[in-house]
């Protein structure tokens, strides 16, 4: 079994930042991509921001500059540090990793979800 639980998100105004956090956890043997995706209400849910093992990054366009992806392969977590957040940012942010778990099976995982509310 492997979990993925997000958090840091909330209520934040126009301007300002927020940092999420993912940790994994469970029978995991390596991760592989990790990254964070959102969905606001009526969308898609979107790529925001990738991460390989080896620390290459990528971001969607609305989100460079601003948003910075890092991760942490020592305790399996991956952040997202949000900055300059603005109103189109609100949405629910989820962590995605791909995971090689301890019987050797390679699947994607996601995480609960942490609601990002950009308002003033």
């Amino acid at each position: 079994q492997v979990q993925l639980v997000d958090s840091g998100g909330g209520l934040v105004q126009p301007g300002g930042s927020l940092r999420l956090t993912c940790v994994a956890s469970g029978s995991i043997y390596s991760i592989y991509t990790m990254g964070w995706y959102r969905q606001a209400p009526g969308k898609q849910r979107e790529l925001v921001a990738g991460i390989s093992r080896a620390g290459d990054t990528n971001y969607a366009d609305s989100v460079k500059g601003r948003f910075t992806i890092s991760r942490d392969n020592a305790k399996n977590t991956v952040t997202l540090q949000m900055n300059s957040l603005k109103p189109e940012d609100e949405a629910v942010y989820y962590c995605k990793a791909n995971i090689k778990t301890l019987s050797v099976r390679l699947a994607d995982y996601w995480g609960q979800g942490t609601q990002v509310t950009v308002s003033s």
